[in-house]
């Protein structure tokens, strides 16, 4: 087995004996070449055949990153030279590591196999290819806020002509994204019906940010277990790590809780639009196999209606006029003064926490209307007890005094306090936040402008920030009103180049630290299964290279890379949305408007 330190020697001697492949044939009469650092196309005529490139590997040669996505975030050195790789001759040692790491090295071949599936006549012209993994601290399966998800690949030719690639990682998450990268340098040449990697790779690469993730709602309407799987692997294919599950909502109450069975049955949209614990685990299984943590939200105290009918802790539930009591129909709100609220709670979070297993919990604690309180006599009759007014001050009491207790309750069926997210809101306010929301126990999520004063009052107080804000990471924004007419409420639509330019540290500035990533999240009102791919690919892709590389580059120098990982997605089964004329793929810097 080859030492990293023999790896570049035995390159350069390998290099200097290695020839160019004889083709007998080639399936097009032209190929590409690599002009400006573009890749421009070039008519082959007789006798060139054997030099002729084929798109895919000039996409690598021609950029400085190899076409990867997202670009590295260390050291990057990519051989000019291509060799083929034998589909049926690729051995993975897993030996000595955990299981999922196994099930990635699995993932990782069937992936290369569809990658090519007409490849047929690579034979014995291809060469092996080895993979060796090397985890340098103790085997983890779960993800955490603290978790290393570093990695170093090398690879080279050994004495025997076999392709050797050696992967170093503390642990599985590290290594999974060094065979996500490993993956994106094996294209596949379509002139020579073959898979081709570089000869000599070494990267080192780790994020730049902890949390990186796609919320995705699954009330307003359902999104299928098939569709949620699409989404955890567009997230894999760009080293996303956070699903952000809004499984429950006022509309729609589809989690069955095994505990409280009844809030499905008297929730959900029908029977079969429901999240069984066979799909939770399903689902988490899935996710977690692709590096990727599942994190569920139960929002409260607002958005809760349909299935609590008959349990009397909801009031202000389908309240009409609706603008008065809740933002969106239908409305509904938890009576936090009602004790046996919080029974259910736990028995919600306990069902939750056995599922999940989460290291974060998100509890959401947006978009309170006082006005519902305000307007409940048995509320303002249990305030005045107290010798609570009925002002913002006291209704914050109120909230915070909820919040406290089924907090209280998460932690119990934990058995120890985690960190919990919240939305911004009127109770991360500044004259609020420090009383109710310790910044030792809550992290505050940003869904409003990505200049609310909020953000930089609570940087100073010392919260860790994840960025949502709804101008860049919003992708449901830009389609037509549902309760007027026009459009929605957030538009306009929100290209991924607004997407990308989203800099952590524009917003943060010199408190970037306290920033813990971001979250692009897609709102249902206007989705279902049929259209979460489009509105979420590739645009989400463009905030995991923000996230994962922290980019001193604009969007304009990642357009290339960004339309070649756009097919890759669509390569592994999602119906990413196209973003130009293919022409503008196979004609680099020929699109964009020249600088004057």
């Amino acid at each position: 087995m080859l030492k990293h330190k023999d790896m570049k020697k035995l390159f350069l001697l390998v290099v200097s004996i290695i020839c160019v492949q004889e083709i007998s044939s080639l399936s097009s009469p032209w190929s590409w070449e690599c002009i400006n650092e573009a890749c421009v196309k070039k008519e082959t005529q007789p006798g060139q055949e054997e030099k002729a490139i084929s798109l895919e590997a000039c996409q690598i040669f021609c950029s400085e990153e190899s076409g990867l996505w997202p670009k590295p975030n260390g050291v990057i050195n990519v051989s000019k030279i291509l060799v083929p790789v034998d589909p049926s001759l690729i051995e993975i040692n897993t030996r000595r590591l955990g299981s999922l790491t196994s099930e990635a090295a699995k993932l990782f071949k069937e992936e290369l196999i569809r990658r090519a599936p007409t490849a047929r006549d690579v034979g014995d012209k291809g060469k092996p290819l080895s993979i060796n993994i090397f985890h340098t601290e103790p085997d983890t399966d779960k993800l955490t806020l603290e978790t290393d998800e570093s990695y170093n690949l090398v690879t080279g030719i050994d004495d025997k002509g076999k392709l050797q690639v050696n992967i170093t990682a503390p642990n599985f998450f590290g290594s999974r994204h060094a065979l996500e990268t490993l993956g994106q340098l094996i294209i596949y040449d379509d002139l020579r019906n073959q898979l081709k990697t570089p000869i000599f790779l070494n990267i080192t690469d780790k994020p730049a940010f902890p949390y990186r993730g796609i919320l995705l709602d699954t009330a307003r309407n359902y999104i299928s277990v098939d569709a949620i799987k699409k989404t955890i692997n567009g997230m894999a294919a760009s080293k996303l790590n956070t699903f952000h599950w809004h499984i429950t909502d006022s509309h729609s109450f589809p989690y069955v809780s095994k505990s409280r069975p009844q809030l499905s049955q008297y929730g959900a949209y029908s029977p079969r639009k429901v999240y069984s614990q066979k799909d939770i685990e399903d689902i988490v299984d899935f996710a977690k196999v692709r590096g990727v943590r599942v994190m569920p939200e139960f929002d409260a105290p607002a958005h809760v209606g349909e299935g609590w009918q008959k349990t009397g802790y909801v009031v202000c539930l389908n309240a009409q006029p609706w603008g008065t009591y809740c933002v969106e129909p239908p409305c509904g709100q938890f009576d936090v003064t009602k004790d046996g609220l919080y029974d259910a709670l736990e028995d919600i979070y306990g069902d939750m926490v056995e599922q999940f297993d989460p290291d974060i919990f998100h509890m959401g604690g947006d978009e309170v209307h006082f006005t519902c309180w305000n307007q409940t006599k048995s509320i303002i009759a249990w305030m005045a007890q107290k010798g609570w007014g009925r002002e913002e001050e006291d209704f914050a009491k109120l909230w915070g005094y909820f919040q406290d207790t089924a907090a209280d309750r998460l932690f119990k069926k934990v058995g120890k306090n985690i960190p919990v997210i919240m939305w911004t809101s009127t109770l991360t306010k500044k004259e609020h936040v420090t009383k109710y929301l310790p910044k030792d126990k809550y992290i505050i999520q940003i869904w409003t402008l990505g200049n609310d004063p909020q953000i930089s009052e609570l940087l100073e107080e010392g919260y860790k920030l994840i960025l949502s804000n709804y101008d860049a990471l919003y992708l449901d924004c830009g389609f037509a009103g549902w309760v007027t007419d026009g459009n929605n409420w957030c538009s306009p639509y929100i290209g991924w180049q607004k997407v990308y330019d989203n800099k952590p540290k524009s917003i943060a500035g010199s408190r970037i630290n306290q920033i813990l990533g971001s979250e692009a999240a897609l709102w249902s009102e206007q989705v279902d299964s049929t259209s979460v791919d489009s509105r979420l690919w590739p645009r989400a892709a463009a905030m995991a290279e923000t996230l994962w590389s922290d980019p001193s580059n604009t969007w304009r120098e990642a357009e290339t890379r960004f339309l070649i990982h756009r097919e890759r997605l669509v390569r592994r089964g999602l119906d990413a949305d196209a973003l130009e004329p293919e022409w503008c793929l196979q004609n680099e810097n020929e699109c964009p408007i020249k600088k004057v």
